[in-house]
This record gives C-alpha cells, sequence and structure tokens, in this order.
C-alpha cells in the first residue's frame, strides 16, 4: 500500500502523451479552479504505475477515466464543516493583515491574528464556497 503524505495538493489520473519531443500530462482544470494547484507555479509530481493492461482492460480504464473526469468537474464541497476544531499551519498573512492557512485542495481558511508559521488549533466559524473564516481556540505553543 502507498503511503499518501498529508502535504498532498492533489491527486489524479491521467495519460502521458508525447508532444513535439516532450512529455505531457494534462492537469484536469478542476485541480485548478478548487486551488489546488496554480498555473505558473512548480510541483513535484510522483508517478505511480498503473496495473499492465490489456486491450479490453484499456477500454475499461478509458471509460473510468472519462467517468472520472465527469465526477472531477462536479463542484467540490468545502473540505471544513462550521463548527469543526482543527489544527492549521499558516503560511502567510494576507491583505488586511489576517493569517492564511490552506488545507485539503488548497481551500483557504482566513485566521485573524494569526502570524505565518504558528500552527494554532481553530474553530471554523464561516464556509463559503472557496474559502473560510475561523478563530483561534488554542494558541500555537511555540508562539508564547
Amino acid at each position: 500500500m502507498v503511503e499518501i503524505p498529508h502535504s498532498l495538493r492533489s491527486l489524479f489520473s491521467a495519460p502521458i502523451e508525447e508532444q513535439d519531443g516532450t512529455y505531457i500530462i494534462e492537469v484536469p482544470s478542476s485541480e485548478v479552479n478548487h486551488e489546488a494547484l496554480s498555473a505558473n507555479e512548480t510541483y513535484r509530481v510522483a508517478i505511480l504505475e498503473s496495473p499492465v493492461s490489456t486491450e479490453s482492460s484499456m477500454q475499461e480504464e478509458s471509460q473510468q477515466s472519462h467517468s472520472r473526469e465527469t465526477v472531477s468537474r462536479a463542484p467540490l464541497e468545502p473540505p471544513v464543516d462550521e463548527g469543526e476544531v482543527r489544527d492549521v499551519t499558516i503560511e502567510t498573512v494576507g491583505d488586511q493583515g489576517d493569517g492564511i492557512a490552506k488545507v485539503e485542495r488548497g481551500y483557504v481558511v482566513i485566521v485573524p491574528g494569526a502570524q505565518p508559521g504558528d500552527e494554532p488549533t481553530v474553530e471554523i466559524e464561516q464556509v463559503q464556497e472557496n474559502v473560510a473564516f475561523a478563530s483561534i481556540v488554542d494558541s500555537d505553543p511555540r508562539a508564547l
């Protein structure tokens, strides 16, 4: 079984295609739309081997891939819920001076009073489609 690190930002299947002597992996637009990835950024990519395919299983994979694409284009629910308490890591500070953490799929959690590098426990107070607002319930012990 493959161990997946907590820092994983995105996971999807895609074929590798040759184009003019280079090889291309197409990233689904949903990965950018949901802010798991950003255009013009560099990412580490892990390649996992798929099982050996026969002609019929290749057709089956193609059909499954099409159904996965349909599912991945459907809007995803935010990965947090109002009232949820969780530990986050503040990555940066926004224009208003609030701490910004990213959780699953690059979903943004805004935390007033937090600074980059802080690892507070927060309570999610308001959830929107692409951002949540949280308050600190337990400060990062390293910040004391």
